[in-house]
C-alpha cells in the first residue's frame, strides 16, 4: 500500500524536468494534504518499507520547497497552519518554517514557537511552551506528533509524566510511525518504573505491529536495557514470561541477556533466578565459549549456594577461568572461596566432630551467618567492578 501512496505524494510536488531547472508553478494540493501524504510515507517505515525509508528525506524537502511557493493566503486555513507544525515534528526543516509569513498563521503560539524550539535544540524553552498542551484537545494528527514531543522532552525530569504522553500519542494515532515511536520511547520508561506488567503489554504490542519496523533494532536495545537495568527480571515467578519475551529476539542478543540477568540476580541474592537464567544461557551458547563458562560459573554458584553442594562446587571448580571476562574474575574468585568456606567448622568446634556428608539442603534463610557474608562479599566486588563494565 505504500509505495503507491508515495507515487502519489510526489506527483502533488513540483520536480525538475531533464537536466533543466524546475518551472514555476502554481502550487498544487493544500498544505495539509502534502503533509498527510508525507505522513502515510513514513507510516510505511514503521512497517519495514525500505523505499519509503529511503525517499521520505527527498519527500520532506520538496514539501518544504512547495510550502515556501505556496500562497500566504493558504496560512489561514488552520488544517495547513497545523499542518506545519506536524511538518516540522516529522522531520521538517525549521529554517524553511522561519520563512513561512508567521502572521498569516491561525495556530496555537505554543504549539508553533515549541515546535520550533525543539527541533532546533532548545530543549528547555520548548519544555515551557509545551507542557500544558493538551494533546487530547488537538486533532489527532496533531495531538499525536506533540504527545510524542511531550514524551520525549520529559522522559529524564518527569517520567510519569512522559508515560502519560507517551500513552496519549499511542491511542491517538494507532499503527502509525507515531505509535511505533512511542513504543520504543515508553518500553525503556516502564522498565525503569518497574512496571512488569505494562513492559510485558509494550512489548507484544510492538511485536503484533512492528516486528518489521525499520526501526525495531532500536525497540530491542530500550528492550534490553529496560530489562537489565531494573529489578523485572529478577522475580523468580514471572520468570516464564520473560522466557516468552526473549524468545522474540535473536539467539546472540538472547545469551547475553539471560548472562546479565543471571549476573545480576546472582549480586542481589536472587539464587533461582540465576541458577535458571544461567541453565538458558548454557543451551544458547557454543561449546569452549566464553559464555558456555560464564553461564557454567554462574549456574554453579546458584546450586552450590544452594541445594546441591557438590554438584555446584564441581562445576565451578571446572570453569576456565582464562575465559572469563576481566570483571567476572575477583567475582568467580570470591564466589568458589564463599562456597569452599560454607563446608568449614565454625571457631571452636571439636577438632574430632565432622561435617556432614552432604546437607540435605543449605537454607539460606535460617543461615543468616552464610548469607550475610554472601551479601557482602559479592556487593563489594559488584562496587569494586562496576566502573570496569564495558
Amino acid at each position: 500500500m505504500i509505495r503507491p501512496l508515495l507515487c502519489a505524494a510526489l506527483l502533488l510536488l513540483p520536480f525538475t524536468a531533464g537536466s533543466g531547472l524546475a518551472q514555476p508553478a502554481r502550487p498544487s494540493g493544500e498544505p495539509y494534504e502534502l503533509v498527510r501524504a508525507l505522513q502515510a510515507v513514513q507510516d510505511g517505515i514503521a512497517n519495514g518499507d525500505t523505499a519509503a525509508h529511503g525517499s521520505h528525506i527527498a519527500l520532506i524537502r520538496q514539501i518544504g520547497e512547495k510550502f515556501l511557493a505556496a500562497d500566504p493566503a493558504v496560512w489561514s486555513n488552520p488544517q495547513n497552519s497545523q499542518a506545519v507544525v506536524i511538518y516540522l515534528l516529522s522531520g521538517g526543516a525549521p529554517q524553511i518554517v522561519r520563512k513561512l509569513p508567521r502572521d498569516r498563521m491561525a495556530v496555537d503560539e505554543r504549539l508553533f514557537n515549541g515546535a520550533l524550539a525543539y527541533v532546533e535544540g532548545r530543549q528547555e524553552e520548548a519544555r515551557e511552551q509545551l507542557k500544558d498542551v493538551k494533546p487530547r484537545t488537538l486533532p489527532s494528527g496533531l495531538g499525536g506528533q506533540v504527545a510524542l514531543v511531550q514524551g520525549a522532552l520529559f522522559a529524564r525530569a518527569e517520567a510519569s509524566f512522559a508515560i502519560e504522553r507517551l500513552d496519549d500519542a499511542r491511542l491517538l494515532l494507532p499503527g502509525t510511525l507515531v505509535e511505533e515511536a512511542a513504543l520504543r520511547r515508553e518500553i525503556l520508561l516502564v522498565g525503569q518504573a518497574e512496571d512488569f506488567d505494562k513492559f510485558e503489554f509494550l512489548t507484544l504490542a510492538y511485536l503484533r505491529h512492528y516486528r518489521n519496523s525499520i526501526y525495531a533494532g532500536d525497540f530491542w536495545q530500550r528492550f534490553s536495557t529496560g530489562l537489565t537495568q531494573s529489578s523485572l527480571a529478577l522475580d523468580q515467578r514471572r520468570f516464564a514470561r520473560i522466557t516468552a519475551l526473549l524468545e522474540q529476539i535473536d539467539r546472540a542478543s538472547r545469551l547475553k541477556l539471560y548472562l546479565v540477568i543471571a549476573r545480576a540476580a546472582m549480586v542481589r541474592g536472587q539464587l533461582a533466578v540465576t541458577r535458571l537464567a544461567g541453565e538458558r544461557a548454557l543451551t544458547l551458547s557454543a561449546d569452549a565459549s566464553s559464555e558456555r563458562e560464564r553461564a557454567h560459573f554462574l549456574r554453579g554458584a546458584a546450586r552450590a549456594l544452594t541445594d546441591e553442594y557438590d554438584g555446584g562446587l564441581a562445576e565451578l571448580k571446572a570453569v576456565d577461568r582464562s575465559k572469563l571476562p576481566e570483571r567476572d574474575v575477583p567475582l568467580f574468585s570470591a564466589t568458589v572461596q564463599l562456597a569452599l568456606d560454607v563446608r568449614k567448622p565454625l571457631p571452636g568446634a571439636s577438632a574430632a566432630a565432622k561435617p556432614p556428608a552432604t546437607p540435605a539442603r543449605l537454607d539460606l534463610a535460617s543461615s543468616t551467618v552464610a548469607l550475610a557474608r554472601a551479601q557482602k562479599q559479592l556487593g563489594e566486588l559488584e562496587l569494586l567492578t562496576r566502573d570496569r563494565r564495558p
